[in-house]
């Protein structure tokens, strides 16, 4: 069920125990080949997705489509809200909905740079509100184990609008994706303790703006995206997705 598309007398009557989920992202920068929504735009297909599987046992929450995006602001376009400000917004609208009665609360990440407020927010929730039961999930940890047979670019090929963004996006919306400027991102080396992408998770954090990282906003290889790739890390991440509803569900 989707929150916002329900009536107000539809959600009172609605079972309490049902999962409702939250999806944050992001409005920055992807490289020359991918929009600025891109990360809306997967999370958006990701609930939607969830949606079709378990359409009676999930509830959807409108997407929080600005978030923490400071280290992008040097690529034009980006927006970006402050870590107490996103976190104010995130706790209003989850403080909303344990109002209403819910008690199981997911908030579905598809952006990076949302992944350090939001442990501190899981973290400032639970102890808020003990009677409730809050996770967070990001997309590409969820999955982990499958995506990694998938990946064809290596280390430091499926980082910020590489390989898996760009092949989701060919899924999404192929004709926002500008095929002709994809190529490979400029990463920028440091140190071997600080090196990462999205499957192969750094030693230690270690700060730098994105265009420090990859001075064409691409940090990763997206030479290798193919709408078939989406399609499976699709099916990989709604497994995953489910199996997290189902046992929150099962919860007392």
């Amino acid at each position: 069920m989707i929150w916002d598309q329900l009536t107000s007398e539809e959600i009172g009557q609605l079972d309490k125990n049902i999962p409702v989920v939250l999806p944050m992202a992001a409005t920055e920068q992807h490289g020359t080949h991918l929009p600025l929504a891109t990360d809306r735009m997967i999370g958006e297909h990701f609930s939607t997705e969830l949606h079709k599987v378990i359409p009676d046992n999930v509830l959807i929450l409108p997407i929080v489509a600005v978030g923490c995006s400071d280290h992008h602001m040097d690529f034009e376009g980006t927006l970006t809200l402050r870590h107490d400000t996103f976190g104010s917004q995130v706790q209003d609208i989850v403080r909303s909905v344990i109002h209403h009665g819910f008690r199981k609360i997911v908030l579905l990440n598809s952006h990076g740079g949302n992944q350090g407020i939001g442990q501190v927010l899981i973290e400032q929730l639970g102890d808020a509100h003990p009677d409730c039961h809050i996770a967070m999930v990001t997309w590409w940890k969820i999955a982990m184990d499958n995506l990694l047979e998938l990946n064809e670019t290596g280390f430091g090929g499926v980082g910020h609008a590489g390989e898996f963004e760009t092949s989701l996006m060919l899924l999404i919306a192929p004709e926002l994706v500008r095929k002709e400027k994809i190529a490979p991102g400029a990463n920028t080396n440091t140190f071997d303790w600080a090196a990462g992408d999205m499957l192969r998770g750094p030693a230690a954090s270690y700060y730098q703006t994105m265009k420090e990282m990859t001075p064409n906003g691409t940090f990763g290889d997206p030479t290798n995206a193919t709408k078939e790739k989406g399609i499976l890390i699709t099916q990989y991440v709604i497994q995953s997705l489910k199996k997290i509803i189902t046992d929150f569900s099962k919860i007392s």
